[in-house]
């Protein structure tokens, strides 16, 4: 399978970047193709600016946006991962989704509703916190987040989310917590993939 893998922390030596490592050495000691884009190495522009829209509505789509496309296109699996800032993406991602998922190529609007461009892919979402498990369990945020990702992207344009997976309280768990998240996620390339 081709994978595409979003990548969302701007510290290279961030548990995220450890996640990163992790999925993208599992995935390739199975024998599947991986491209990562790391959008804060890549310096991409996460801002939805007007020169966009009159861009689209020409026909026309920036060269920034169409090569990111391109990979999306090529994969058959996508994954994000992302640290959760306030409930959410980081803005980086919330930008990438604007500008790359955007209407014409990710999805329209038809006569029946929403045409969802990008079906047939799989979507997978890796987040880690610094909350705590029972706060956010307490608080409904799961399902929140899932809601807001899982369905309000992935979904809305025709991708299957096979799984999203939390990674709580991780600025204060010890090494082998850590650890023990980090074979979560052979395990979970095991299983899925």
């Amino acid at each position: 399978m081709k994978h595409l893998i979003v990548y969302a922390h701007p510290n290279p030596q961030s548990f995220n970047h450890a996640i990163l490592e992790t999925l993208q050495g599992q995935l390739q000691e199975k024998g599947h193709e991986v491209r990562v884009r790391d959008l804060y190495a890549i310096n991409f522009n996460p801002v939805l600016a007007a020169n966009d829209f009159i861009s689209f509505s020409q026909g026309n789509t920036p060269s920034d946006i169409q090569a990111e496309q391109e990979h999306i296109t090529w994969a058959d699996v996508i994954t994000f991962i992302y640290p959760v800032w306030w409930t959410g993406l980081p803005a980086i991602l919330k930008g990438y989704v604007e500008r790359v998922f955007s209407q014409g190529f990710a999805f329209t609007y038809g006569p029946n509703g929403v045409d969802k461009f990008l079906t047939g892919k799989k979507g997978l979402l890796l987040s880690t916190m610094g909350n705590s498990k029972e706060n956010y369990d307490a608080s409904g945020m799961f399902e929140a987040m899932k809601k807001t990702t899982d369905a309000g992207i992935f979904d809305f344009t025709g991708i299957e989310t096979v799984e999203h997976a939390f990674y709580t309280s991780v600025p204060s768990v010890d090494n082998e917590t850590r650890t023990q998240y980090l074979e979560e996620v052979k395990e979970l390339v095991n299983r899925l993939f």
